[in-house]
């Protein structure tokens, strides 16, 4: 089976975190995004922990199964996942303003600055130097923007960094998609929160298409079988 972030002479390269540190904090949004990610840093022989805080993510039962879905692989492979709070009224509040922002736009900075302040202060409080996160492996997503939050939010504490690796290069994407669908996955269809699942069922109905049916699908299964 093809791995990603290979050699030509089909070997992982061995990641090294920046400051030649040992230990990252690994920010997860969910598990098919994080998959390649885990896969990749285990194979350098790094030392890291899963920090799950997303609540961005609506309804509950979503947030649920995705998390659900991440402490399943996680505890697969013997890492330890942090799940932390569930925070939506926090969330809400920091939105406000900012519900009719595009995808990608000043709404997702905010959210994700929340995201990795919380990660670079568990980090801090715990003895990470390094934090990083797997949201940057999606191609719906921001390289330049994700990196942004998680360099400001590592740099509110002396001496953290925030690892800027790209996920996405030498097959990481499409090792990400070979997992998802050898572990059956939750494949979630819109980024998360209330605003995304609104405007993707907007565009959906446009296109005459049916709206999302969250919990619904999974990736490596036919329809037809669900």
């Amino acid at each position: 089976m093809a791995k990603g972030n290979l050699m030509a002479d089909g070997e992982r390269p061995v990641l090294e975190l920046p400051g030649g540190h040992r230990k990252v904090l690994l920010h997860s949004c969910c598990a098919p995004c994080s998959g390649e990610v885990m896969e990749a840093i285990q194979a350098s022989g790094l030392e890291y922990a899963i920090y799950f805080y997303n609540p961005n993510i609506h309804p509950r039962d979503e947030y649920e199964l995705r998390k659900s879905e991440n402490i399943r692989f996680a505890e697969k492979h013997g890492v330890s996942f942090v799940d932390a709070d569930y925070d939506t009224e926090n969330w809400f509040a920091r939105v406000k303003g900012l519900e009719w922002e595009p995808e990608r736009g000043a709404r997702c900075t905010m959210c994700f600055d929340m995201r990795f302040e919380r990660t670079a202060l568990y980090a801090h409080e715990n003895g990470f130097p390094v934090i990083t996160s797997c949201l940057g492996i999606s191609r719906w997503k921001n390289m330049e923007q994700i990196n942004g939050s998680g360099e400001r939010a590592a740099g509110r504490y002396p001496g953290m960094h925030y690892w800027t690796f790209n996920w996405r290069k030498k097959g990481g994407a499409s090792r990400m998609l070979e997992i998802s669908k050898a572990e059956e996955f939750y494949m979630q269809e819109y980024c998360g929160c209330i605003y995304s699942l609104r405007d993707t069922n907007k565009w959906r109905l446009a296109s005459g298409r049916s709206k999302i049916a969250p919990g619904e699908k999974f990736y490596g299964i036919p329809a037809t079988e669900l």
